[in-house]
């Protein structure tokens, strides 16, 4: 979702190439199980993107094709070329296939860049950016810090960063260079789990009394001029998210965004479930690059799923209704989502649905993606 000042981005254009086939110019170990993909910009022309946003790769593992979004670590106003970086998970399909195989002059499939975790920039804007990260989770901040740091010259960042101990930070290195250069500008506080002897820092749980003991070391703007954004672990964000909401932050000055498909909540929204009798099958139009469909969505099927086993080519990545990839608006009736996690609730009001998660609940649905 979108923070700050926002202007919504332009329609694309009919005609507009989805899929670009990027060299790999660079490899680069951040961690011991993390790496920094750097591609090529493609020969055809640069390739536009926000801070924020992601790229999905789109890889060919044990015979199947797998898309998996990764969020860029590049900033559109500081590095010429795209990259994203990609930490192991446990029996993560993609993310230990990457630095298995992938190697410097291959070339990957990959989607344009997409996301709402975005902001316009301006050189007479003033506003306090307060991050909250965890492991992987920096990739997105690190894209906005460089762009902030960059474009509002009268703009702070403050970032608390989150991880298991002193050897698993992302971007150590390149954040304490980007404090130096910005001083004063940039305020980076760790806190480990594992902590070792000698560390100075915060260690532990990011609990009440640590975080008011942060607040106290970062610039204090006041409500008008501070936004606060999140990405990291479910449990990581929930915790956040409780923390501030008992210092009264209002919820529209929080941002964030997901990786993982939340399960914390998941019985609260399986009681949520329509009766049976409302899912059936349906027909549902989708308008996407100039040319109509019509699928019939049978009621143990998503729309997503539907369209691709009918080989309309429609975007998508997680497939989990986080990343926002297969966002279209449902333009005429009414869509159900088994998943809201990806969008606003001003994206939800304006009839914004996830087609990877939708099924719908009327016969007249008209989706337009794009």
């Amino acid at each position: 979702m979108a923070f700050g000042l926002f202007k919504k981005a332009p329609k694309k254009e009919e005609n507009v190439q989805h899929y670009f086939d990027l060299r790999v110019k660079d490899i680069i170990h951040e961690t011991k199980d993390a790496i920094t993909i750097v591609f090529e910009q493609p020969k055809t022309g640069k390739i536009n993107y926000r801070s924020g946003q992601f790229l999905t790769l789109i890889v060919p593992v044990q015979g199947k094709e797998i898309r998996r979004a990764y969020s860029l670590c590049s900033s559109p106003f500081t590095d010429d070329d795209l990259a994203v970086t990609v930490k192991r998970v446990d029996k993560g399909l993609m993310s230990n296939w990457l630095p298995d195989n992938l190697k410097v002059g291959d070339t990957l499939k990959v989607m344009e860049p997409m996301g709402q975790f975005t902001t316009e920039y301006g050189k007479d804007r003033k506003r306090h950016l307060i991050m909250f990260a965890g492991g992987s989770g920096i990739t997105p901040m690190m894209s906005i810090i460089k762009s902030i740091l960059t474009q509002e010259p009268d703009s702070i960042c403050s970032l608390i960063y989150c991880n298991r101990d002193i050897d698993s930070i992302i971007f150590k290195d390149e954040l304490a260079k980007w404090e130096t250069n910005y001083q004063g500008r940039l305020h980076v506080i760790h806190v480990l789990d594992n902590a070792p002897m000698n560390w100075q820092g915060y260690s532990g749980l990011l609990n009440h009394d640590m975080l008011i003991k942060l607040f106290e070391r970062i610039p204090n703007w006041g409500m008008d001029k501070s936004t606060y954004l999140m990405c990291g672990p479910e449990g990581m964000m929930k915790n956040v998210e409780t923390l501030l909401a008992q210092q009264n932050i209002p919820k529209e000055k929080i941002f964030k965004e997901s990786f993982v498909q939340g399960t914390i909540d998941k019985d609260k929204k399986q009681d949520a479930q329509p009766a049976s009798g409302e899912l059936k099958a349906r027909e549902v139009t989708i308008r996407y690059d100039g040319q109509e469909y019509k699928i019939m969505v049978e009621p143990n099927r998503a729309i997503l799923e539907t369209a691709l086993d009918q080989g309309i080519d429609l975007p998508y990545s997680c497939q989990s209704g986080l990343c926002t990839a297969c966002r279209g608006k449902a333009v005429s009736g009414k869509v159900k989502l088994d998943e809201e996690e990806g969008l606003s609730q001003a994206e939800r009001d304006e009839g914004y649905v996830l087609t990877c998660v939708g099924h719908p609940l009327t016969d007249d649905v008209v989706i337009e993606i794009g």
